[in-house]
């Protein structure tokens, strides 16, 4: 079927009128199939046809009353966007794709060269999906008919959401990463999705028996036949990866652009530049004017949780060679990449140094990737904006979590800062910039330089940031149930080991003590041994058409180590608490200085710190009573808030990352909930008679994080207090319509208009999350990236002077 068919009809009839020529058109087949005698496929085409009649009239009136409320959420009427108009938006496009299929049947239902069996199993396919949205819509109705109004997130105790997440993440999924695969996004998008899909089963099924690297990639290439020609069978497998694989996969997965030999692929097709250096900047202290009273110096430490101080990487890249890149002072910091050469390529002549900066910091879910994996959008930034471009390489959780990150970033963004004329600018205006988690870091490493006292950027660009790290709902997460980029267990898997609920990846010692290039030259022998073996198995594999091999529904679990001690939970103990701080107790005595923290899935895990003695866990506090010890533990340091109307000249023990009940935004009390609300549970949102399908796969490994740190403002950022939130620069953020993260994007801009704060929300359509990497995909993926080249713009172009 012609998708660009479907998408202009989902663009061009509105709901009801769709909606009505659809019921028309199966009414119609259905009775031609009926009168087609007893055979197994015109009584299954007959059922189908009775199916999409009967969901789409139980559909059409739940998307209309969400569609009469959605603008109620809109950040304002330029910006008709939320997770309502999106989860409306999805449903007409299964629609539209149906109705559009309705008609080609009822026109070629006759013909001799009429493919039965194909059409028949795309018909039930998207039955089944249009089934999975009508529970959506009603799950939605349930937000709006909880949620105060204008809230987009699950407003109730944490009882009721957990409920309702348990709930919602129970139906079934793999119709959506079949032959639905992506059905809601630009056609341009579809192969490449359909690629990563199939690549991801392969990949499930070489990570299950312990392999990574190059030489699962070049299996997968040869296994993968029967998911490609087998929607169904991928489909299932897909949804039974993301329920039961743990963080540790995804990391392995989004990490395979890591790998030199594809990392050097794409930046064939990237902009050349005339300098790409890594950099290592030493854990050592340093001093910072207040922007207040430039007299006053503030002392920035090097990042100091979980492992103690260790360098922190950055990536310079600049598309002329600058004043300063070349210097002797900024060559002493260069890391060594292997036999990657550098990309510098000194010219006769300098050009000056560029008035302003951007600081970029990476996405990946707080788990994955490198400044490696976004280099090839950054040279093109480089080269249209015509500034340096700095991108921080914070460590990465399970083995690094909060706050180690945010640490990093903002020690690698004051050093930035402080050494901009060794960058290659001037400094004059400074622009942060980051996708997905990188846009959550942006927001938060500028509200600790708020909190600092020292500058902060001039202006923030954050593309589909993640603003709201607590596990709950909103009617644009309902979304992750068809994402294949972001499943809802995805996501909440991320968020437990950003929150230091997941333990490390304890595989193979010897492989984490091979690094990065010793894992490439031992799987490019791997290389040479699939192909030699590849062939067979690439032809066993078209013609195994069964599919009934089993499948193990969980990791093996042979030779992983316990979880940790409570009582070594790092963030506990009153001492490491001093340290996070900046407070007594640190600096320790002199040692040793650690190894760069650094951690991608080739690389050896943190030790965690020895004589941490504290024998609270973390996820048996509220957050009061985070609050409260950090003060009690260390008493002679008082309590401190990070209000701007109290914050005096601040120093780094000013810097709590337990914020107390003052500064926590107004929360609606359990108290508050009527009767009606606390006894009607996520099951009594349907209608009687309608049973969405459920899913075959166990969903007892999706951690519902409830540790009280997801609450914090410095993770959290939307749940931060509003005088934290007026500290904030100019933030330009650039969502997409169909993101599971969309609304917290829109509630995020929805407070700072409210505060008075500047900032604008553009919203591009049918692209997924994480177009920026996709960006030489498609034009419209080009278009969506020129968006936010030209809000980093709006931000290092300065003010116009005022008229006398």
């Amino acid at each position: 079927m012609p998708t660009w068919e479907a998408s202009r009809l989902t663009h061009s009839m509105d709901l009801r009128t769709m909606t009505q020529s659809l019921v028309t058109l199966a009414e119609d087949n259905m009775a031609y199939f009926s009168s087609q005698g007893p055979g197994e496929t015109a009584r299954r085409l007959s059922g189908v046809f009775v199916g999409i009649r009967e969901q789409a009239l139980g559909l059409e009136p739940a998307l209309g009353r969400l569609l009469s409320v959605a603008h109620l959420f809109d950040l304002d009427a330029k910006t008709p966007a939320n997770g309502y108009r999106s989860l409306v938006h999805t449903a007409r496009c299964c629609l539209a794709h149906l109705l559009h299929k309705s008609r080609y049947v009822a026109s070629n239902r006759r013909s001799i060269f009429f493919r039965t069996s194909h059409n028949l199993a795309e018909l039930e396919a998207y039955l089944v999906a249009l089934t999975q949205l009508r529970a959506l819509a009603y799950y939605a109705q349930r937000l709006l008919a909880t949620n105060r109004p204008g809230g987009l997130f699950f407003e109730g105790d944490e009882g009721l959401i957990a409920e309702f997440l348990r709930e919602y993440v129970t139906l079934h999924k793999g119709c959506f990463y079949g032959r639905c695969l992506g059905f809601q996004f630009t056609p341009a998008i579809r192969p490449f999705l359909q690629t990563i899909s199939i690549g991801l089963v392969s990949f499930g099924e070489h990570y299950k028996r312990n392999e990574t690297g190059l030489g699962v990639t070049a299996s997968s290439l040869f296994t993968s036949g029967r998911f490609a020609i087998d929607p169904e069978l991928r489909g299932a497998e897909f949804e039974r990866i993301i329920q039961n694989l743990d963080v540790h996969f995804w990391k392995a997965f989004w990490n395979i652009t890591e790998i030199e030999v594809l990392s050097s692929l794409a930046n064939m097709t990237s902009a050349t530049v005339r300098v790409s250096r890594l950099l290592s900047l030493p854990p050592e202290a340093f001093e910072m004017p207040l922007t207040a009273d430039p007299k006053f110096t503030v002392t920035i430490s090097p990042p100091l949780a979980h492992s103690g101080p260790g360098p922190v990487l950055v990536r310079l890249i600049s598309y002329d060679l600058r004043e300063g890149q070349d210097s002797e002072e900024l060559s002493n910091l260069v890391k060594s990449e292997g036999p990657r050469g550098l990309e510098l390529r000194p010219r006769p002549q300098q050009a000056p140094r560029a008035q302003s900066l951007v600081v970029h910091i990476h996405g990946g879910g707080f788990v994955a990737q490198t400044s490696k994996s976004h280099e090839p959008y950054l040279k093109s930034w480089a080269q249209e904006l015509g500034v340096p471009i700095l991108s921080i390489d914070y460590s990465l959780a399970p083995e690094a979590p909060f706050p180690r990150a945010l640490e990093e970033c903002f020690y690698a963004y004051c050093w930035a800062v402080k050494h901009c004329a060794l960058l290659g600018s001037t400094g004059e205006r400074i622009c942060l910039a980051g996708d997905s988690a990188g846009g959550n870091l942006c927001f938060t490493v500028s509200l600790r330089a708020a909190a600092y006292g020292v500058r902060v950027p001039d202006g923030i660009m954050a593309a589909y940031p993640a603003t709201m790290l607590q596990s709950t709902a909103s009617p644009s997460r309902l979304l992750s149930l068809m994402d294949p980029l972001l499943p809802l267990s995805v996501l909440t898997k991320c968020v437990s080991a950003y929150a230091g609920g997941e333990t490390e990846d304890p595989s193979d010692s010897d492989q984490k003590a091979l690094g990065m290039m010793g894992l490439v030259r031992r799987d490019t022998a791997l290389l040479f041994r699939d192909l030699r073996v590849g062939a067979s198995s690439w032809l066993h594999s078209f013609l195994d058409l069964s599919g009934n091999k089993s499948h193990r529904n969980s990791v093996p679990t042979a030779g992983r180590c316990p979880p940790p001690d409570p009582s070594c939970q790092p963030l506990t103990h009153p001492a490491h608490r001093a340290r996070l701080m900046g407070g007594p107790g640190w600096p320790p005595d002199p040692a040793p200085l650690a190894e760069p923290m650094r951690r991608s899935v080739s690389e050896a895990a943190l030790v965690q710190p020895e004589g941490l003695l504290g024998t609270d866990s973390l996820k048996s506090l509220t957050l009061h009573d985070l609050s409260l010890k950090g003060s009690s533990d260390t008493s002679d340091t008082p309590e401190l808030s990070l209000s701007a109307e109290t914050l005096g000249p601040p120093t780094p023990s000013d810097i709590n990352f337990f914020v107390g009940p003052d500064d926590a935004p107004d929360a609606k009390a359990p108290e508050e909930l009527s009767t009606k609300d606390r006894g009607c549970g996520a099951r009594a949102a349907f209608p009687e008679g309608f049973h969405p399908r459920r899913s075959s796969h166990s969903t007892t490994q999706m951690p519902l994080c409830s540790s009280p740190i997801v609450k914090n403002p410095f993770m959290s950022p939307l749940l931060a207090s509003d005088s934290m939130l007026q500290s904030l620069p100019p933030v330009h953020i650039v969502a997409c319509a169909l993101d599971p993260m969309l609304d917290d994007s829109v509630m995020f801009a929805r407070r700072l208009r409210g505060l008075g704060k500047p900032v604008t929300l553009r919203v591009v359509e049918d692209l997924p999350h994480g177009f920026l990497s996709l960006a030489a995909l498609c034009r419209e993926t080009r278009q969506a990236a020129a968006q936010c080249v030209e809000c980093i713009r709006l931000i290092l172009t300065p003010p116009a002077a005022p008229l006398v």
